[in-house]
């Protein structure tokens, strides 16, 4: 049976847009999306999905847990937004990303999750090798805070040939981080050239975006190499009211991104290789600091300097670095793939249009005007991974109704780095005693104590069966077994299996076990700010993992994040126009680990003696004290119908999703302190960091050389926390419903412009008073951030 695009589409279970991109009226795009290692067979479409080993007669229809398969094509080429993680943003409705705002580091890289899960539960592949994370921990005003996570905006979309998400979870396949799911990016190795130029700009006259990107695939050596490049500048927008001094909006940023993707014949097998380098110059802007009159004199600023207040900007320079290499061939009956990849994420951090209000005044004591340098060097931070694997797998036709087996190993190794910012940055030069006068503002520097330089190394095998146990029963089962040097072994184990009663229907179901290692940069990251209590300068330290600090309040050694999920679905296609799949899942996981409040002498006397006999007022540790449980469903529906003289795409999509906190378990020492170590304000974070409903519904029709398609999605309330906590009321945030309309224009086959709007009827998250908000704004970056209606142009050309 050859498979025709609506029919991957039905078995796959895909997104409203994936599925779209599938429909008969994109055939030829289709194909030429295909994954580049598929292979013909008998007829049969076979490609490479996330989640099975198979090998042989493998099939998009073979999968027996709920796979998206989102061919990028069509987005490159007509989308809205130009970068990857906002893309996946209105297609996959388990899929959350949004800009922050105020919120540090994390205004510089986007964060983003699956189910309503952490950043980090989100495993990340690239050609079906692991992605490295990034070496940021999101912390303040950030949703997936304590979390690290993948930088998706680091590879460009035109690189891009689909997007896998497997939305079960495969620790037990592919090892750490998959608990809430896998989402694997296929880059293209095809051959002919294309390009897309694009601009758009908010209708509030800012945020303007520029993008060049051009893809090439030229013939080497028997092969095909894929050459990409990219350049986004992404413009700084501001939504603060007449009057206010703060800048609230979009961070400033400019990518440079070179990807080559390629496969080569080379003796009996193939040499692949992939590999990509970004630099991203960004500046996010922190709260403002008050002029002549304010507190703030001399506290956080200089009459001298800034007499009218001055907004400090939190600069970064982002290196990201990725590679692999591999060879591919057949010992004997068996498949083999081995590979090497190497990742790499450096942020080192700027802080401009600032001062070091201590610096100041120490001139002023002096007889100086009171002046302070106005930009610092305030470190940063690096993480880097090298991964070894070796894959080998067998079909055996004879076995039940075919067999496939296939068995690998893995080795490991990580660094994580600080480095230390230089004096002016973090310093306290006058010993007043002003609080919060010491280091420069918006962004202190990193003391040469935060500094650090960590290895560790794990290695792992696994086992994987998938069998046609009966002409319309599959199974597949999976163990795998991890040791890492820090922390231990873990073992985690999958079954799955589908049964087709008709031609029409598919049910599924799967059980895992899964497990999340703590992340090098959760169990050693430091920070140190002085502030003053009494008149005592004391440190506020985000402590590490076995540090002097942590290990005096009593906090054990960060382990593992251990999970059990199940789902259980089906799909349903009555006829080759009409698809429908729906799957309920539920995660729970055991030891979460979550950054703690801040302790002191006031919340837990005990504790902050200790604390102020190091020197240090408050602390705040990473910890293993959180269970939660995760419930949801996943629908999807698709329609195709002629039209009058076009055709017409209809697509539904759903993501329903709860998560709680069933349970807390603070160590020894913090017994009787849980409410400081997990607040409801950090409670509600874990369980509504992202909405818990999203639905979108895409109409797309095709007349002639004119496409018109119209988006609307729907996201669910969200409540959050206080930083007053009770009686001040948590924070409501309505259901919104955003939209996107474009019309493109095919000049011929190859040349297409597109010209439309995001988020047209400029709807804005619910209001909230900005003394209880994170960002200190009305409008919080929840649901679909706070900039408002958007316009924008793309013009792609073929060569």
């Amino acid at each position: 049976m050859k498979l025709t695009p609506i029919r991957q589409a039905i078995l796959l279970g895909l997104t409203g847009a994936a599925a779209f991109a599938l429909a008969p009226s994109a055939t030829a795009q289709t194909q030429a999306v295909t994954p580049a290692s598929a292979a013909q067979d008998g007829g049969m479409q076979s490609v490479n999905i996330v989640g099975s080993r198979r090998v042989g007669n493998n099939s998009a229809t073979d999968t027996v847990v709920p796979v998206d398969y989102i061919p990028m094509t069509k987005v490159t080429e007509q989308g809205g937004q130009f970068d990857l993680a906002q893309t996946l943003t209105n297609i996959s409705p388990s899929f959350n990303s949004t800009r922050q705002s105020g919120a540090d580091g994390a205004d510089l890289v986007d964060s983003a999750a699956l189910r309503g899960l952490g950043s980090d539960q989100t495993l990340v592949l690239i050609n079906g090798k692991r992605r490295h994370t990034t070496a940021l921990v999101n912390l303040f005003g950030a949703r997936n805070r304590g979390n690290t996570g993948t930088d998706m905006n680091a590879i460009p979309l035109m690189a891009i040939s689909n997007v896998q998400v497997l939305r079960d979870g495969a620790a037990a396949q592919y090892g750490s981080d998959a608990i809430a799911g896998v989402m694997d990016i296929q880059l293209k190795k095809t051959l002919g050239c294309e390009s897309v130029l694009g601009a758009g700009q908010y209708t509030e006259g800012d945020g303007t975006n520029w993008l060049a990107s051009a893809y090439c695939g030229v013939a080497v050596g028997g092969g095909v190499l894929g050459i990409t490049g990219e350049y986004l500048d992404r413009g700084r927008s501001n939504r603060a009211e007449e009057g206010n001094p703060r800048i609230i909006g979009d961070s400033k940023v400019k990518n440079k991104t070179v990807y080559l993707n390629g496969e080569f014949p080379l003796g009996p097998g193939k040499l692949y290789l992939t590999a990509g380098a970004q630099d991203r110059d960004a500046s996010s802007a922190a709260f403002a600091r008050g002029g002549v009159g304010s507190d703030d004199i001399p506290s956080r600023n200089s009459e001298a300097m800034y007499p009218n207040g001055f907004v400090p900007f939190i600069d970064a320079d982002v290196d990201d670095r990725y590679g692999t290499i591999g060879y591919r061939t057949r010992l004997g009956e068996w498949a083999s793939d081995f590979s090497q990849t190497y990742g790499y994420n450096r942020m080192r951090y700027t802080t401009a249009h600032t001062l070091n209000a201590s610096i100041a005044n120490l001139d002023l004591i002096n007889g100086g005007r009171g002046i302070s340098p106005s930009q610092f060097n305030a470190g940063g931070f690096a993480f880097r991974q090298l991964t070894t694997n070796a894959d080998f797998s067998r079909f055996y036709d004879g076995v039940l109704g075919g067999l496939n087996a296939a068995f690998g190993f893995e080795y490991r190794a990580e660094n994580y780095k600080i480095f230390a910012g230089e004096p002016g940055s973090y310093i306290d030069a006058d010993g007043v005693g002003f609080g919060g006068n010491a280091g420069s503002q918006g962004f202190p520097g990193f003391q040469p104590g935060d500094a650090t330089d960590r290895n560790r190394h794990s290695s792992a095998a696994y086992l994987d069966f998938e069998a046609d146990v009966a002409p319309r029963t599959k199974l597949q089962a999976a163990v795998r077994y991890e040791h890492y040097s820090d922390f231990g072994s873990t073992t985690t184990g999958k079954l799955a299996g589908s049964y087709k009663p008709t031609d029409d229907i598919l049910l599924r179901a799967s059980a895992s076990t899964g497990f999340r290692a703590p992340s090098l940069q959760q169990v050693f990251f430091s920070s140190t700010f002085t502030d003053f209590v009494s008149g005592v300068p004391l440190d506020v330290v985000l402590a590490p993992n076995g540090g002097t600090v942590a290990n005096a309040a009593g906090i054990p050694k960060l382990k593992e994040e251990k999970s059990k999920s199940f789902t259980l679905g089906a799909t349903w296609t009555p006829t080759s126009s009409v698809s429908v799949t729906a799957d309920l899942y539920q995660i729970a996981i055991d030891d979460r680990i979550v950054l703690s409040g801040r302790f002191d002498a006031d919340n837990y006397p005990a504790l902050g003696a200790i604390l102020q006999n190091l020197g240090v007022g408050q602390a705040q540790f990473f910890v293993n004290s959180v269970d939660t449980r995760t419930r949801g469903l996943d629908l999807t529906a698709s329609h195709r119908m002629q039209l009058g003289a076009g055709k017409l795409n209809t697509f539904l999509a759903a993501n329903f999703s709860k998560t709680e906190v069933t349970g807390v378990h603070a160590p020894s020492a913090l017994a009787g302190y849980e409410d400081v170590l997990l607040s409801e304000r950090e409670r509600l974070f874990i369980e509504e960091g992202g909405p818990r409903r999203k639905v979108t519904l895409d109409f797309d029709y095709i007349l002639g050389q004119l496409e018109t398609d119209f988006r609307i999605v729907n996201y669910g309330p969200q409540t959050l926390g206080t930083f007053s906590g009770p009686p001040v009321p948590n924070q409501h945030y309505k259901s919104k419903t955003s939209a996107d309309l474009a019309f493109t224009w095919a000049f011929s086959d190859k040349t297409k412009l597109t010209v439309g709007g995001t988020n047209i009827f400029n709807v804005h998250p619910t209001e909230q008073d900005p003394n209880e908000t994170d960002n200190g704004f009305k409008y919080e970056s929840v649901q679909f951030g706070l900039n408002g209606a958007a316009y924008f142009a793309r013009l792609s050309h073929k060569f």
